[in-house]
């Protein structure tokens, strides 16, 4: 057995579970060196016994239910059966840790064991060896872990997520056991997995989806001792902070690491699936009530920021339906809206309060009237819509025999209306307040005149008759 494992130890166990086991987890202290090969002990106490052992209780038959949920736990299982030559055992193991016959697992720096009972009654000590991280591996660690903050909180919180894995193996340090990572042993002479193994380490996986500091443990640090050392860690370099205030451009940049592509590639294999994205909600959901007894500081409208609240929920709305729309990566960019067009479109998507009108008209510069055709020109067609109704374009002599000749195929002989040009880009109706715009995409809109001034009538057609059509009958 490789030095970079700890030595063996005795291990008192009866016929049964282990004389061992308890309820819940409990502190034990054996010998052995620290599993880098140089002959120290990192994890003793000062009085030269091995620290940190954990125990727990053996686990009740879990029937019909999965050993690991978590993405950590189905790692540690892969580590096991890409490793393990004979599939047979491991289901022989799978079986034994269902039936409940994997007694207390003691978990200690580079090893994990436990009395398994096979259906016939007959016991054996199983031993799963898993190499230490060196010093040097876990001062990469460490300082990797007091860079980003997230990670022990997240551990904190018993999870341990992918981009903790990452960034450590950008560290050079490997968290989760690999292919031959998992050494096993046991008593009944087996030199590769055997169901007694495998057992003991399906149930490791459940006691992996409820804390990761076991599979820390496993590589040499207790709990305890590795926050220690990260507050250490972390109070001196708030003091760095501190003495490097005010020397400005001379303090020299620490240097960012990525995580090497060879690195990225292998870990494919264990990190989860993205989820499946979301569905989008069949409404826009409530924005909050701001109506509460403390009255607003000066200057906030509460009625207007409900107003604000409701159009975001609206429009996250909508942007997860384009989202979730096929094609939708192909699609360019939205254009960005100017503070005027906004205005416009909240008026039309929010349709606020009649009170709100007056600003809103201010903030889209438009007197109120000029506004209601602005909203119904954006619900037509948003900016394209918008940009017809204000500006008045030139076609080149190109563009504007490709619209008249539009103009003569579109209806049949006879049927055709009498168009009088109104503009660069305009026909009106002779005789009828019905108007046809012509944009530069080649679209046609139709307008209708509304006391005195031309409004949108419908959206755009690539069909000038077609156009018309829908204003006529909307009229």
């Amino acid at each position: 057995m490789s030095d970079a494992y700890e030595d063996d130890y005795a291990y008192a166990y009866d016929d049964g579970y282990g004389a061992e086991s308890g309820a819940g987890d409990t502190d034990a202290s054996d010998r052995g060196d620290d599993g880098d090969g140089d002959g120290d002990d990192e994890g003793a106490s000062p009085d030269g016994r091995r620290g940190p052992e954990r125990t727990f209780a053996a686990f009740p038959p879990a029937q019909g239910r999965g050993f690991a949920t978590s993405w950590w736990g189905r790692a540690w299982l892969k580590a096991l059966e890409d490793t393990a030559l004979d599939g047979q055992q491991l289901k022989q193991g799978r079986r034994l840790a269902r039936e409940g016959r994997v007694g207390a697992v003691s978990v200690r720096p580079g090893r994990i064991t436990a009395v398994v009972r096979d259906r016939d009654g007959s016991a054996h000590r199983s031993d799963v060896l898993l190499q230490q991280l060196g010093a040097g591996d876990w001062d990469r660690f460490l300082d990797m872990a007091v860079d980003r903050a997230g990670h022990i909180a997240a551990l904190l919180d018993r999870e341990m997520p992918p981009h903790l894995v990452e960034d450590a193996a950008g560290a050079g340090v490997d968290l989760l056991p690999g292919i031959g990572d998992l050494e096993p042993e046991c008593t009944c002479g087996a030199w590769d997995h055997c169901p007694h193994s495998g057992a003991l380490c399906y149930q490791v996986a459940r006691l992996l989806d409820e804390d990761p500091f076991v599979l820390l443990l496993m590589r040499g640090r207790d709990e305890r001792r590795l926050l220690d050392e990260l507050q250490v860690r972390s109070t001196a370099r708030a003091v760095r902070a501190g003495e490097g205030e005010g020397q400005g451009d001379d303090m020299e940049e620490r240097e960012v690491h990525g995580v090497p592509a060879g690195e990225a590639f292998a870990a494919a294999g264990i990190l989860p699936p993205l989820p499946a994205p979301p569905s989008a909600p069949a409404e826009p959901g409530l924005g909050p009530s701001l109506d509460t007894e403390t009255g607003p500081v000066p200057g906030i409208d509460p009625a207007a920021l409900e107003v604000l609240a409701a159009d975001s929920a609206v429009r996250a709305r909508r942007m997860l339906l384009d989202a979730l729309a096929p094609g939708h990566e192909g699609q360019p960019l939205p254009v960005e809206l100017t503070p005027q067009q906004d205005a416009v479109r909240l008026a039309a998507d929010a349709r606020p309060e009649p009170r709100f009108g007056a600003r809103l008209a201010t903030g889209s510069g438009r007197p109120h009237a000029d506004l209601n055709a602005a909203v119904r020109a954006w619900r037509y067609g948003g900016v394209a819509a918008l940009a017809v109704l204000d500006e008045e374009w030139t076609p080149d002599e190109e563009q504007l025999g490709r619209a008249r000749a539009r103009l003569g195929e579109a209806w049949e002989t006879g049927e055709r209306p009498t168009l009088r040009a109104s503009g660069r880009a305009r026909w009106t109706v002779v005789g009828a307040d019905v108007q046809l715009r012509f944009d530069p995409n080649g679209r046609w809109w139709p307008y209708r005149k509304e006391h005195g001034r031309w409004v949108p009538a419908g959206p755009a057609d690539d069909d000038p008759a077609g156009a018309l059509a829908g204003a006529e009958g909307g009229a």
